[in-house]
């Protein structure tokens, strides 16, 4: 039963038990304290009355008279409304009284012990007389010559003494019983705090909740990030540092597993991440499949706040901070990066085939219109200028992956009216690059070119150069169209950036080049393009106006640095 306690039915039931107990013990141990105390103060005070008393002058001289009843008796009465003591028995000693509170009592025998005072000693006792159990003192009278006179016995009731007890004990159990109000109040309080904090969980339920809290942050494929309100990474997990490339925190971090619990949590400034995640990590704002680069990988984050949703009716949620999620997407856009070439090279492919088609039907049609000579000429001439392209792709380019893209994007810029050339220079037969990061590369580059030389003014050009140097291999890309303008180049290769009229779709190419340059060791340079010397001029690779992007790659893994360089 008690397993299925919240923990802030425990501490209060803890508390209570705690603050009962001890007030129990303190009022037990004050009762008896104060017992003892009162017993003590009784015989202090017949102590010093009955003191006094036998050393007044008039005591002796009265037990001197014939008649000691008659002076002592008004006497003590006096000293016993003045001295709070129930009575003051004064006493022959042969233990005749000479007084007494109960007058009809004078002239009995006192009862009691008195050998001690006989003996000229003081001594206190709880005797039961004729008023009841009382708490006495005897002390003798003696002469000028030291001889025992007479005998004076001053006492307190114990039913008075116990009197005083009572309400003593009743303050003391009303201070208990307001401490355990007060402890029950405080736990109660407390108790509520912790029932709203722990959703009336046990911490069998809690601990239970924590170990599938570790297994799904180890099992889930998706990178889980925690960011609360002052900008510290609470928690990520192992494939949040895979994907981010941060330390693998081993046990699912929570700041490093205790950091999130101290001041040594890192910020997201001090974590090494791409400048738009980080944007996006410290603003706190929501995010749905958004994409960011993040070193070599494509990333989708979505990101959501935090919010403690509180039971009370009348409270607020809490904003705690973020929870961000990572997918890599690398590959999926690779090969749909892929997926397009392929399109345009099956979209080329059929509009060479209906153009061919046409010329066919042409040839046809004049021959049987019998003007033989002159289908025997477009035949030639058609011929003629296919083999001649494809002599001087095949004697500029050797390797074959290489060559069909060209092609491809060569009879695409053809529909487009827009003249793709391939310039000087070689390729070496073999590439060692991967062909989809080959076709990311080249693909995006002669895309972009193509975009911008067909939404340009004629003459339509775009130019590829491919150089074969020592180790490494260099492709260069050029355009006559408009270039970057003042603050693209900076925000060019920035994921989902496009200078394109429609941007649905677009801003992708750029950061995918930038990220498989670098994942391959290579550089990346950019010349943002000027103003061409003249338009109507047959345009060389120092008149053409667009964007110049070079891409250096090593051969055979040798690495090369990575830069990235403008210029306007």
């Amino acid at each position: 039963m008690m397993g299925r306690w919240s923990i802030a039915r425990r501490l209060f039931v803890a508390n209570l038990l705690l603050v009962l107990t001890a007030s129990i013990g303190a009022s037990a141990f004050a009762a008896v304290d104060i017992r003892t105390r009162s017993y003590d103060d009784a015989g202090q005070r017949t102590q010093s009355v009955a003191a006094t008393v036998a050393a007044s002058p008039l005591v002796a001289r009265a037990a001197a008279s014939p008649d000691p009843s008659s002076t002592l008796q008004p006497y003590a009465e006096e000293v016993m409304r003045h001295g709070h003591v129930d009575f003051l028995t004064i006493m022959g000693p042969d233990r005749t009284r000479w007084t007494h509170a109960n007058p009809a009592e004078i002239g009995k025998k006192y009862l009691g012990t008195v050998e001690p005072a006989l003996r000229g000693q003081d001594f206190t006792e709880t005797y039961t007389g004729t008023l009841g159990a009382s708490v006495r003192t005897i002390v003798p009278v003696k002469d000028t010559s030291g001889k025992v006179v007479a005998l004076v016995a001053a006492g307190v009731t114990v039913q008075n003494v116990d009197a005083g007890i009572t309400w003593r004990l009743l303050a003391i159990l009303g201070l208990s019983a307001a401490l355990v109000t007060g402890g029950a109040l405080v736990a109660w309080l407390l108790g509520r705090y912790l029932r709203r904090v722990t959703h009336g969980w046990g911490p069998e339920q809690l601990a239970q909740l924590f170990a599938y809290y570790e297994s799904v942050l180890h099992s889930v494929r998706e990178g889980v990030v925690l960011v609360d309100t002052r900008g510290r990474v609470v928690m990520y997990n192992d494939q949040a540092a895979e994907l981010l490339g941060l330390d693998s925190p081993g046990a699912t971090n929570t700041a490093a597993s205790a950091g999130a619990r101290t001041s040594t949590a890192p910020t997201v400034a001090e974590l090494p991440l791409e400048p738009s995640l980080r944007d996006l990590f410290t603003s706190g704002r929501e995010a749905r499949d958004e994409v960011h680069l993040a070193g070599p990988r494509l990333l989708v984050v979505n990101q959501q706040a935090a919010v403690e949703q509180d039971s009370g009716a009348r409270s607020r949620p809490r904003r705690l901070g973020t929870v961000a999620t990572l997918r890599d997407r690398t590959e999926i856009e690779s090969l749909g990066s892929e997926l397009a070439t392929t399109r345009t090279l099956s979209d080329a492919l059929r509009a060479q085939t209906h153009e061919h088609a046409n010329r066919l039907h042409l040839m046809v049609s004049l021959m049987e219109l019998g003007r033989t000579p002159e289908a025997l000429e477009l035949a030639t001439r058609d011929l003629e200028l296919g083999q001649r392209l494809a002599d001087d792709l095949l004697g500029s380019v050797d390797e074959p992956v290489l060559a069909a893209l060209v092609m491809g994007k060569s009879a695409e810029a053809h529909e487009r009216g827009v003249l793709l050339e391939l310039l000087g220079g070689s390729s070496p037969a073999v590439l060692d690059i991967p062909v989809q990061d080959l076709v990311t590369i080249l693909g995006n580059l002669l895309d972009n070119a193509i975009d911008a030389a067909a939404a340009a003014e004629p003459p339509r050009l775009v130019r590829l150069e491919v150089t074969a140097g020592d180790g490494s291999v260099t492709f260069a890309v050029q355009d006559s169209g408009a270039g970057l303008g003042e603050g693209q180049l900076e925000r060019a290769f920035e994921f989902g950036y496009s200078t394109k009229a429609s941007r649905h779709g677009r801003g992708v190419g750029l950061a995918l080049v930038r990220q498989t340059v670098r994942r391959l060791d290579g550089t990346l340079d950019v010349v943002a393009g000027r103003a061409p010397s003249s338009v109507s001029a047959p345009p060389d690779v120092a008149d053409l106006p667009g964007a110049r992007f070079v891409v250096t790659l090593p051969l055979q893994g040798g690495p090369a640095a990575s830069t990235e360089e403008g210029e306007s």
